[in-house]
């Protein structure tokens, strides 16, 4: 997984718009983007936070490790299942030590239930760079975590806010999401970051970001919103435009769409060969029934050379089996 390149600086308080923008898609103006950065900064979530805040594992700990591998899982994986798995995980592997010391098919093997295994593999590379160069210890900073693998601006971010508890804001989809509604048009990756840092304001960073990661999961969903309970809604513009469409949060930056369709995709297959593989080594002629292609295989080539490429499987002689 690869990092995006970190934008030119913006002065502070400088709202603009992407050169690029398509027409039609145009950003929302800047007297809207101020206008929101000051509501959101006035507004205190603390009270609401400690009273309805979800009471997650991972937030009574401010160890960097156990809070890089619980924003590694919650990127693909719904919280439900991140909770019954982190603590697994993290009785293996309590430490980045103890994860660069295993061979990458163990953490894989133990990353069962949880799917798109490059994030298993991520996690141990990241592991290694992190006990060879840092001494073991997650670095601080966010330009040493974002150039470890796998770790992009948000998670970056996450671990410098939840272990750290430094004043950085975290953008994900919930995020991006409120944010285009509480402006009330579409934001550039730009503009997306710079207003979360200026709703931050002097709030106390942890917080403020728990709070808003949960505005997201409870109230501010892709569809079936809950405006009139929402904590921000005093803030928000497309709920005080009697939730108009277009929703303002299509195509805003950092707003996910729809996945694409599971069933019977590469990934399926993908994850269906890599289970099989957690049980012992799968012979060449039969990686085509494991991944539920035994009549295509010309299908079942390709996407076993997508996992040699990705370091996920590995072949010995005549087997295929997780790597060393």
């Amino acid at each position: 997984m690869t990092t995006d390149p970190k934008p030119e600086a913006l002065e502070p308080g400088e709202f603009r718009s992407e050169s690029a923008a398509t027409p039609g898609d145009a950003p929302a103006a800047p007297a809207a983007l101020e206008r929101a950065a000051g509501d959101l900064a006035a507004i205190d979530l603390g009270p609401w936070f400690a009273a309805a805040g979800r009471d997650l594992p991972w937030r009574r700990t401010r160890d960097p490790w156990a809070i890089l591998v619980s924003e590694v899982m919650l990127q693909q994986t719904q919280v439900s299942r991140v909770a019954e798995r982190w603590p697994v995980f993290l009785d293996r592997f309590p430490d980045p030590t103890h994860c660069a010391a295993a061979p990458p098919g163990e953490v894989i093997e133990l990353w069962a239930g949880m799917g798109y295994n490059r994030r298993a593999l991520n996690l141990h590379r990241a592991a290694t760079v992190v006990r060879s160069d840092n001494g073991g210890e997650i670095p601080s900073t966010l330009r040493e975590l974002q150039a470890l693998p796998g770790v992009g601006p948000y998670t970056a971010r996450a671990v410098l806010v939840f272990a750290f508890e430094q004043p950085e804001a975290v953008v994900d989809t919930n995020v991006g999401r409120i944010l285009a509604r509480v402006v009330g048009g579409r934001l550039d990756s730009r503009q997306v970051q710079m207003l979360a840092d200026r709703a931050l304001g002097d709030h106390d960073p942890w917080t403020w970001n728990q709070a808003i990661l949960d505005v997201g999961a409870k109230f501010c969903r892709p569809r079936s919103y809950a405006c009139d309970f929402c904590p921000l809604s005093g803030a928000c513009s497309w709920f005080r435009s009697g939730n108009s469409e277009p929703d303002p949060a299509s195509a805003s930056a950092a707003v996910s769409g729809r996945q694409s369709t599971f069933d019977g995709s590469d990934r399926q297959g993908r994850g269906r060969l890599v289970d099989a593989l957690r049980s012992g080594s799968v012979d060449l002629t039969d990686v085509g029934t494991a991944m539920g292609w035994e009549d295509d295989p010309g299908r079942a080539r390709r996407v076993l050379q997508g996992l040699l490429d990705d370091g996920l499987v590995t072949i010995d002689g005549d087997t295929v089996r997780l790597p060393d």
